[in-house]
């Protein structure tokens, strides 16, 4: 492939493609082929141009030389480019809004003005029939009146007026349209799967395997806790599915052999063996780009408040229009109230406002459900952290094994990693990660797996009956003993680390002892928290007194609960909310997922188990708890911007009204600032909340 150095300087180039046009499929692949490169630190493709712009650092031979190696079929790029990016949907509304301005541009230069008269005409018959459709709904909105207000301008042959405000009122269409597709288009890519590996069944041995390897027709275990990766049919097996995501539905399904499952869906109980039907490709986006839309969720309480209002002033700008009339006998000054509306904006900038910040919460890599969730975080004055995965560091790892009866370690790191492979949460893949760092190799050993939520599996191995889990499990639930002579081995276990217990046949065979790092930032998050207006921090944690008493003092939360079962985390949370409290549910694993259901806003940690992801309305990124203080400042200045734009909206159009009333403007001279204020107001929604450098830098 050729190309041209069009401009450079050191550690910058930027180079044409040389062909005749690049689409958009080719600009998304080439720009994941440069970003893939080790020397390049950022680089964009402009399809339109058929440029491209890359920094870089090291050797310019060498980035040169990576450049020259590229191909549009190149396996690697095309591996690593999305089949979603927003490139495309870029592309289209800039075409449209580029093109609303060009006609109006260019049709005022030169076109006559009878002809440009008959075309204000033609285009005010689809504002008319959308106002004489509300009305015989019985509906008094902002259609009616933006019908109104065109329709007496085109009788009173004032064609520039009328025109300003359709063009005007196109460009909004065009940017809150715009808005709301990208908003969703980035919600939907972030809600995407990232499923890496899946479990094939071929005959009676299970594979992990690379999803990408799956053919239609293969056959896939998916066990409780884990996400369904694709389409498919039910062969064997029964579970209760969670499908909130796609369908909307709170309660679990029941599926059973035959019965169809989705992508993304995840497995609240039991397990199934599923054919699959459709192989990875664009259907879960597509799937969730529909659930969205159609969503009562992504509707945040406020606009529906805006949209209440701005219908509910309607029969006022009205009233008002016939009231002037009526004392001052001028049709101009009426006519000035008629073309100045509060609606407008506040159905406008209103729904723009929070799907941008939804946006911008994905910039900072927090997804987020609905438009509803910021506001519950704004408000909440309570926040529920889960310890292990949340305060702790989401990769404990294995500090000591204790073994009992002459067990060998490595004999039982390699049976407690091949029964914790299955059900993913923080502690299991300590324990399978400190298997993989050792080199010992887990062969399936087992039986059937059972995992207990927010106890432990059980198992069989070789005819023996294996349990591995918490102290309450094994020693109050499953009654096992520790072994005869060894009790004072048992009483010496060290204290600073959680622990994890495994017993075969009813005895204590080996305590797996975890360390769990505390995030560095937790204590310095609650400080910012409170700051922000966060009254309460509490923990709960399944965990010994112990372990969470020196957690709790060191973060430094208000209230801490240990020993905790799943169903006392939802509890706590609802007395919380009966007080009338607005509380935030953080957590990260299959035992969170009741409190997260719970809580105003549930929170999970992007690293955790798929069903907490699922039931979560909230997901922040593992890698830093600072997130959750972006989250909040997030929310609270979105209320500071729709206060605002409130504030805005109601002074600037009195303000308006007035000067029409006492005669000092015309209706097109206020036809005009109220409409470019409306756009205003609505481009102002769409910038950036935060300051992106602040935040990177705190």
């Amino acid at each position: 492939m050729r190309y041209q150095i069009r401009h450079e300087i050191k550690g910058r180039i930027r180079l044409h493609v040389c062909q005749e046009h690049m689409t958009v499929r080719q600009a998304d692949i080439l720009l994941s082929y440069l970003l893939s490169l080790e020397q390049v630190m950022e680089a964009k493709v402009y399809e339109r141009t058929g440029d491209a712009v890359v920094r870089y650092t090291g050797s310019r031979q060498q980035m040169i030389e990576d450049i020259r190696k590229f191909r549009y079929d190149d396996e690697r790029a095309l591996a690593l480019t999305p089949d979603n990016t927003g490139r495309e949907l870029n592309s289209i509304y800039q075409e449209k809004l580029i093109t609303q301005v060009a006609v109006r541009g260019l049709g005022k230069l030169f076109l006559p003005a009878g002809v440009l008269a008959a075309w204000s005409v033609v285009k005010g018959l689809k504002y008319l029939w959308k106002g004489v459709r509300s009305l015989a709904k019985g509906r008094l909105d902002v259609e009616v009146l933006d019908a109104t207000a065109i329709t007496v301008s085109l009788i009173r042959r004032d064609f520039a007026t009328a025109g300003s405000i359709m063009f005007l009122l196109g460009i909004g269409e065009i940017l809150e349209e715009w808005t709301h597709k990208k908003s969703v288009d980035d919600l939907a890519r972030s809600m995407s799967l990232n499923i890496e590996k899946v479990w094939l069944k071929t005959g009676d041995t299970e594979v992990l395997v690379p999803v990408s390897h799956v053919k239609e027709g293969d056959r896939l275990l998916v066990r409780m806790g884990n996400m369904i990766p694709l389409d498919g049919i039910a062969d064997e097996g029964e579970a209760m599915v969670n499908q909130a995501s796609l369908t909307g539905e709170s309660l679990p399904v029941k599926k059973d052999a035959g019965s169809y499952v989705y992508a993304g869906t995840v497995v609240e109980e039991g397990q199934l063996v599923l054919t699959v039907k459709k192989a990875a490709g664009n259907t879960r986006f597509e799937k969730i780009v529909a659930m969205i839309e159609e969503s009562e969720k992504l509707k945040a309480t406020l606009e529906g408040k805006a949209e209440r209002l701005a219908d509910a002033l309607v029969p006022y700008s009205l009233g008002g229009t016939l009231l002037t009339w009526l004392l001052t006998g001028n049709t101009t000054k009426a006519l000035t109230v008629l073309m100045v509306d509060f609606s407008c904006a506040l159905k406008l900038a209103m729904p723009i406002a929070v799907l941008s910040a939804m946006r911008e919460a994905n910039m900072h890599h927090i997804t987020v459900k609905g438009g509803k969730f910021l506001e519950a975080v704004a408000e909440a004055d309570t926040v529920v952290f889960d310890k292990t995965g949340t305060l702790t560091r989401a990769k404990p790892v294995v500090a000591r094994i204790v073994t009992f009866e002459n067990y060998q370690e490595e004999v039982i790191l390699k049976v407690a990693a091949c029964l914790e492979e299955h059900f993913p949460h923080s502690m299991a893949n300590a324990v399978v990660n400190e298997a993989k760092r050792r080199g010992l190799e887990h062969e399936e050993m087992h039986s059937r797996v059972d995992y207990i939520v927010a106890h432990g599996i059980s198992s069989s191995v070789e005819g023996r009956r294996v349990i591995i889990g918490s102290h309450h499990f094994v020693f109050e639930d499953e009654a096992c003993r520790i072994p005869e002579g060894e009790q004072e081995r048992y009483d010496a276990l060290p204290e600073e680390y959680s622990h994890l217990y495994m017993a075969v046949d009813g005895c204590l065979a080996a305590v797996i002892c975890i360390h769990d790092p505390l995030r560095e930032e937790a204590a310095q998050v609650m400080d910012e928290l409170r700051g922000l207006g966060i009254s309460s921090l509490v923990m709960m944690t399944g965990d010994s007194e112990r372990t969470a008493g020196a957690i709790a003092r060191t973060v430094g939360v208000d209230r801490y609960f240990s020993e905790v079962l799943p169903e006392d985390k939802a509890r706590f949370i609802n007395q919380e909310k009966q007080k009338g409290r607005k509380v935030i549910m953080i957590g990260d694993g299959i035992n969170d997922s009741p409190a997260l259901s719970a809580a105003d806003a549930g929170i999970a940690i992007s690293e955790g188990a798929a069903i907490a992801r699922e039931v979560a309305d909230i997901t922040i990124s593992a890698d830093d708890l600072r997130e959750l203080v972006t989250l909040k400042r997030l929310s609270n200045e979105l209320m500071r911007r729709v206060r605002e734009n409130y504030r805005f909206v109601i002074s600037f159009n009195l303000a308006l009204i007035f000067l029409g009333v006492a005669g000092i403007i015309t209706p097109s001279a206020s036809a005009l600032p109220h409409n470019t204020s409306t756009l205003g107001i609505s481009l102002k929604s769409m910038t950036d909340l935060l300051d992106k450098t602040a935040v990177e830098n705190r």
